[in-house]
């Protein structure tokens, strides 16, 4: 064994003992859920977009850049739900790189994970008390789940862990709407199997319990493109491939067949930039078939105060220290342009 044992990890329980929610969050919350669920449940017209820097690396640009969208949801609340990003974790291709604020609260400074759960909450409860809006987060660790359970509005899984079993089964858990990526190598028939699974009951070890689920009603398809054995990007969000999808979803007989189509990764070929001419013509599609306007729910766009990227050394207040996001300029003019024509 080569385990150099560091810090015991608090738990869940702990760390919510220790920052507790305000009766005023937990109503906001609860508020935010049911709005974001009929959505899902068919029953509002409203659009989702999940939207927010690609990681959650520095509180105090992450609440600057949320406060802005607050503003701009009042503008659009009839037509549009704004789910502001806030990823704590970030999964790596190759291991290497930046983890997230769950691993490094401080970017340029070494891990420390123990400090970490306590950012992650912080920086989430800051988040709802400035903004009143509640956030989606990636569920890289199952297991830390529990950090965040009483505040998440949305969950994604992501294209590396969608086939994982701890995680399709965890999800059957959850009572808010779950995104299941496709995987990088693009196959639809695993994403299908994890939105099945994620629906269905489970028993299966959690937290250190047998535990037992009903399902989440909730689990659906986001769509974002795929990666060749040459490392070539393949997108999948034309007409065609939703209505694929579309196709696939009758066919499978799932509860609430809903898809979330991310704008940037694979289906942007990595330019960033290419988010707003994406987003036009997914709309453009829903526009022009009455069944995919109806199973396309939403956008996943990735957006932060300053465009681009830069080096985790950098002192760019606001600008993605993993992959490029849109300004805030270009992101307001998006969501405008977006709540016009849903």
């Amino acid at each position: 064994m080569s385990f150099e044992y560091l810090n015991k990890m608090p738990s869940g329980e702990e760390i919510k003992e220790l920052y507790p929610l305000s009766s005023k969050l937990v109503e906001i919350k609860r508020q935010r859920d049911e709005e974001i669920r009929k959505v899902f449940e068919g029953k509002s017209d409203k659009f989702v977009l999940v939207i927010g820097p690609c990681s959650a690396d520095k509180e105090d640009s992450v609440c600057e850049y949320v406060s802005r969208l607050s503003k701009i949801q009042d503008e659009v609340k009839d037509k549009v739900i704004l789910v502001p990003r806030v990823y704590t974790n970030k999964p790596r291709t190759n291991g290497d790189g930046y983890k997230g604020i769950m691993h490094q609260p401080d970017p340029q400074r070494e891990p420390n994970m123990a400090e970490g759960v306590v950012a992650l909450r912080k920086m989430h409860i800051r988040v709802m008390e400035e903004s009143g809006l509640t956030a989606a987060d990636e569920m890289l660790y199952p297991e830390n789940y529990a950090y965040l359970d009483d505040i998440l509005s949305y969950v994604a899984i992501g294209a590396r862990s969608v086939e994982n079993q701890q995680h399709r089964l965890t999800v059957s858990g959850l009572d808010i709407p779950v995104g299941m990526k496709n995987p990088t190598g693009g196959d639809l028939n695993v994403m299908f199997n994890s939105v099945y699974a994620g629906q269905h009951a489970h028993t299966f070890e959690y937290q250190k319990w047998e535990v037992k689920t009903q399902g989440n009603p909730l689990t659906h398809a986001i769509l974002r493109g795929s990666v060749d054995k040459n490392g070539g990007n393949h997108v999948n969000y034309h007409y065609e491939d939703l209505l694929q999808v579309t196709e696939m979803y009758a066919q499978k007989k799932l509860i609430n067949p809903a898809i979330i189509v991310d704008t940037n990764h694979a289906n942007s070929n990595k330019k960033y930039d290419q988010q707003p001419r994406i987003a036009m013509e997914i709309l453009n599609s829903c526009n022009s078939n009455s069944d995919i306007k109806k199973i396309v729910k939403g956008l996943m766009i990735e957006s932060y105060l300053v465009g681009g990227t830069q080096p985790v050394t950098g002192d760019v207040f606001g600008q993605s220290i993993t992959d490029g996001c849109i300004g805030w300029e270009e992101t307001r003019s998006l969501i405008l342009n977006i709540a016009e024509r849903v």
